[in-house]
């Protein structure tokens, strides 16, 4: 009797402990910041949709959409202000959200046929100045162009990017912020005068493991996406979710404090466990498929459930991305005959991510 009385009561704390706990230390959402005249509706958003979702960690993709007053040159038009910026913080904190910014580094410094601001106003940061951009832009063209890069060796490039990296981070009051870093095509370019010949490995992991030093003088940690950190042909994955410019070996030459979001489109493929074996925090990112995102919550879930428990505290959950803008996705969210794109849906995918999560917290408390 008294033993089943002990095995009763340690069952009851144990419940009453994992009550309101998620499956996963990250259930995240990612998506461009909110224009500046949208930023009630976004904070009203996150407020009434993702806190009830369990979203935990929002990335917003900021780039130049902010009144920086470290570098005004690089605001973009119409930018948010600090006090935009402090209503997102604010809804954030109080739904237990952590809020990461983001500011794209190294590589796509450009988009279709138009530069960012940085390479507009400091064009003597351009890996490839040699590369025109053209009128119009398609893809595949003769120069390889998919975004240009800054060359990491120019010798004024950090002093300008650190800057805006110090602001964002502060006025976000953030732990950590989110470099991009994905889809780094020109890299050690055979014309660029200061890294020409050098090794594309080595140079990404001199970039990556120079922003992330200079993120812990702050005590924040360093998000990126982790396709440049997968050998596109030993895995089959193809150039656009790995790397075949021979990026890969900088996962063994970049600290291990890196978080890395592991996106994968069009299946659940199993790469969360080579970056968790690596040593690496990971997140299983997809984009617009719901059955993906289903099958991705499953495995990081299996993953965690399988695992010795230093890599289980690797696996750290999953985490919805959206390329459209916030104001594009909100519409979509509430208005669903809007949302008509072949390719897949993003709030269809964000919500059977959101719910095979739930699920399996239901099956959790049985």
């Amino acid at each position: 009797m008294k033993k089943l009385t002990y095995l009763f009561f340690l069952t009851f704390f144990y419940t009453l402990s994992t009550l309101g706990q998620s499956v996963f230390p990250v259930i995240g959402f990612c998506i461009g910041a909110p224009k500046k005249e949208k930023v009630d509706e976004f904070v009203k958003f996150i407020e009434k949709e993702l806190a009830p979702n369990g979203v935990n960690t929002l990335i917003l993709r900021v780039d130049y959409n902010y009144a920086y007053q470290s570098r005004p040159e690089l605001q973009g038009e119409n930018p948010l202000s600090k006090e935009d910026v402090k209503k997102i913080v604010e809804v954030c904190k109080k739904n237990n959200i952590d809020v990461i910014p983001q500011v794209n580094l190294l590589g796509h410094q450009s988009w279709a046929a138009k530069l960012t601001k940085l390479l507009e106003v400091y064009p003597e940061f351009d890996e490839t100045p040699h590369v025109e951009m053209p009128e119009e832009y398609e893809w595949p063209n003769e120069d390889g162009l998919y975004c240009k890069s800054y060359c990491p060796l120019h010798p004024e490039v950090h002093d300008v990017v650190f800057d805006l990296v110090d602001e964002i981070v502060e006025v976000f009051e953030a732990k950590a912020f989110h470099a991009g870093m994905d889809e780094v095509f020109y890299l050690a370019d055979s014309k660029c005068p200061r890294c020409q010949g050098m090794d594309p490995g080595v140079l990404f992991a001199g970039e990556v493991s120079k922003i992330s030093r200079h993120l812990e003088v702050n005590g924040a940690r360093l998000w990126i996406w982790g396709d440049r950190l997968i050998d596109a042909s030993t895995s089959g994955i193809g150039m656009w979710e790995a790397s075949m410019n021979n990026t890969a070996k900088a996962i063994d030459m970049i600290p291990k404090s890196v978080v890395i979001c592991d996106w994968h489109y069009v299946k659940a493929v199993p790469t969360p466990a080579y970056f968790a074996l690596k040593g690496f925090d990971v997140i299983a990112c997809p984009w617009r498929k719901a059955d993906v995102a289903a099958e991705q919550v499953k495995m990081m879930y299996d993953f965690r459930r399988n695992s010795t428990p230093e890599m289980k505290d690797n696996i750290l959950g999953v985490m919805q991305t959206s390329w459209s803008s916030a104001e594009g996705f909100m519409d979509k969210y509430n208005k669903p005959e809007l949302d008509n794109d072949e390719r897949g849906s993003e709030v269809e995918t964000f919500k059977a991510m959101a719910g095979a999560v739930k699920e399996l917290e239901e099956a959790n408390k049985l």
